[in-house]
């Protein structure tokens, strides 16, 4: 099948079933969660799972956007890897829980922080070991299999804290606990990996091995070599991408209050931006591929970037300003109170989808070609950025410095892997493209002016979008039908 194809194949049904499933999670299962517990003992949660969440590299050490990109290339690699790097993540998750618990105690925390955060230790294990075997499927082009495994774990846990939410709210089991949250997020991260394994071992790649863990040093210590690279920068991203409410916590005179409005603000644009990042996961592989081809690739690769950011940036900036202009009714719609609070941090946040979305783009073509150097000097750059501004606007503004310095960090690192990308494919945007980009942002932005009630504008303005994306040919529909003939 012809790597186009495969690529909208693989679209198709991973946004497919995380468009059933994410929403519900989001809007849902974790909006009625910060309901039940109140935003003070919420953001202490968001505080403490972004603090595991910061350590979760040491589990990788950059070994699934690794493993992806060379089981793209060298499928029949698979059965030789796995064992070894299997028993590799088991070794690193003493690592990582050495790590986590040190930086815990001189950060300060508590017995009740201490609880917690074991269970969100064993959480981002399994959270990465789902991540590690489903890049095994993505290596693959097994897009299908991924997509389940994707919205499995969430899927799981809808039904567990739908029940417990259920029951709280019909007063058969008193008050709703946050451990009991940590608790769901535990058995569905399991049942997901044993499934993912269990599927993962059914491939013909695997016909006739024998699998058992195994230690060998001289393929671990390759693989570290190799992988080292993009585990610098999974940290550093990680770090800026979730240092915000931390910060907030320790910084702002009310930090856990500060910390529960800034991710009360922070869950629409965490759910848009999954759209970005569900691109991304076939597009490595993709990509990959297409970057191992050498020279002959070149007009593939930039045909496929025009296409996937043409749709990216129709979705983010329809997002970004449409949902700004409703910042106050959407937020009234997921809180009891503060909404206020709330709104005027979102209005700033949801704008950092954009730069996220052409992140998603042009980190994974370079992280793809390997050009590690170039991504994490911009991250670490980006970082020391985020954390400078988050100081010096924190302790006057709270939570909304910190949604400015969010924005601003996420649009130097958009923009910098944008020319970086640009330069090394020789890939070089016609003008009349611009403009048409140019024209489509400030007819949105023009449109969002326009109207009183969300649940009638919202609608309109996405039906609109497509219609001038069309019409503008920033999706050329007759590329689209030539690509999908394609055997």
């Amino acid at each position: 099948m012809n790597l186009q194809k495969k690529l909208l194949s693989g679209l198709f049904w991973v946004m497919l079933l995380n468009l059933m499933i994410k929403p519900l999670w989001i809007l849902g299962i974790e909006v009625g969660v910060q309901n039940a517990v109140g935003k003070d003992v919420y953001g202490f949660y968001i505080a403490l799972f972004n603090f595991a969440y910061i350590f979760n590299i040491l589990l990788d050490v950059g070994t699934t956007n690794y493993n992806t990109r060379n089981i793209a290339q060298h499928p029949q690699l698979i059965a030789k890897h796995l064992p070894v790097l299997l028993t590799m993540k088991l070794m690193l998750l003493v690592l990582y829980a050495v790590v986590t618990f040190t930086s815990a105690l001189l950060w300060g925390y508590g017995s009740r922080e201490f609880y917690l955060l074991a269970f969100l230790t064993l959480n981002q294990f399994l959270n990465s070991l789902i991540l590690y075997l489903r890049s095994n499927f993505q290596g693959l082009l097994l897009f299908k299999w991924d997509s389940v495994l994707s919205i499995l774990d969430r899927a799981i846990m809808i039904v567990i804290c739908g029940l417990l939410l259920f029951g709280t709210r019909t007063g058969s089991l008193g008050a709703f606990r946050i451990e009991w949250f940590v608790y769901a997020q535990t058995a569905a991260y399991l049942a997901t990996a044993l499934l993912a394994l269990g599927v993962l071992l059914r491939t013909q790649q695997f016909s006739g091995s024998k699998f058992r863990l195994r230690l060998n040093w001289p393929m671990t210590c390759m693989v570290l070599k190799r992988s080292l690279p993009f585990a610098l920068l999974v940290l550093l991203m990680a770090c800026y991408n979730r240092i915000d409410p931390i910060l907030l916590q320790k910084l702002a005179p009310d930090g856990n209050d500060q910390a529960g409005i800034y991710a009360g603000a922070f869950r629409l644009l965490d759910a848009l931006t999954m759209i970005g990042y569900l691109v991304s996961v076939p597009l490595l592989p993709i990509y990959s591929k297409l970057c191992s081809q050498a020279t002959e690739s070149q007009q593939q690769i930039a045909d496929t970037t025009r296409i996937v950011f043409s749709a990216i940036m129709v979705f983010s900036i329809t997002a970004a300003v449409t949902l700004s202009a409703f910042a106050e009714q959407l937020m009234g719609l997921l809180y009891h109170n503060s909404i206020e609070e709330y709104a005027s941090v979102f209005r700033i946040l949801i704008f950092g989808i954009i730069p996220i979305s052409i992140t998603y783009v042009f980190g994974t073509l370079l992280t793809a070609n390997g050009s590690l150097r170039q991504l994490n000097s911009l991250a670490a750059i980006t970082l020391a950025a985020n954390i400078g501004i988050n100081m010096a606007l924190i302790p006057r503004m709270g939570a909304m410095g910190s949604a400015w310095a969010s924005l601003a960090a996420q649009s130097f690192m958009a923009v910098a892997q944008m020319v970086i990308a640009l330069r090394i494919f020789n890939m070089r945007p016609t003008g009349s493209y611009i403009l048409k980009l140019l024209f489509f942002a400030l007819m949105m932005a023009g449109l969002s002016l326009f109207g009183r009630t969300w649940y009638v504008v919202i609608p309109f303005d996405i039906l609109w979008s497509i219609v001038m994306a069309i019409l503008l040919r920033l999706i050329d529909m007759d590329e689209l039908k030539q690509i999908l003939k394609q055997k």
